[in-house]
């Protein structure tokens, strides 16, 4: 059986209600190659640090909290791990959990570079937070963004569409 990569991670917050809709796993994962001025986790940018968690590590944490709704990936950069943070989506999806994933990326730009990991992790999320962290565009009453330019993204909707399609679940809104 193939060794999984590890996932660098930043950080894990369990029973987080400010990373999507329901109580969530958010893992923060390490590397950024974005550094947007006013980021709220500058301390993630650096590839070279954080700690290096297994799958099963992290589906042990997900398997004993009987109320999550979803699991987020943020960062850093997720996508920056797309490969390593594959296995773990997988098993998400096994579970009937949510999966959202925050991205410094916009939708548009992930389409044109077509990396197979990161659209294979797509594939398997059900939503996307888009778009860089814009410090005059910050926004405290949006909801799970930090600024008006960042949207909240259907992805099954805009995968077979080719081109975003904004959520519409009032959950997120």
């Amino acid at each position: 059986m193939a060794c999984n990569p590890p996932i660098m991670l930043a950080g894990i917050v369990n029973d987080s209600i400010t990373d999507g809709p329901g109580i969530r796993l958010t893992l923060f994962t390490q590397g950024c190659p974005h550094h947007c001025p006013g980021c709220h986790n500058p301390q993630t940018w650096a590839f070279e640090g954080g700690t290096a968690v297994s799958v099963d590590e992290i589906l042990q944490q997900i398997r004993r909290n009987p109320l999550l709704k979803g699991v987020t990936f943020s960062g850093g950069e997720p996508l920056a791990q797309a490969e390593a943070l594959l296995p773990l989506a997988g098993q998400i999806r096994q579970l009937g959990l949510e999966l959202a994933i925050y991205t410094g990326y916009t939708f548009e730009q992930l389409l044109d570079e077509q990396n197979p990991a990161v659209m294979q992790l797509l594939s398997l999320a059900d939503t996307l937070i888009d778009g860089p962290f814009i410090l005059a565009q910050r926004n405290l009453e949006l909801n799970f963004r930090g600024s008006a330019n960042q949207r909240i993204i259907n992805l099954p909707k805009s995968l077979a569409a080719g081109q975003a399609v904004i959520e519409t679940n009032e959950r997120w809104y």
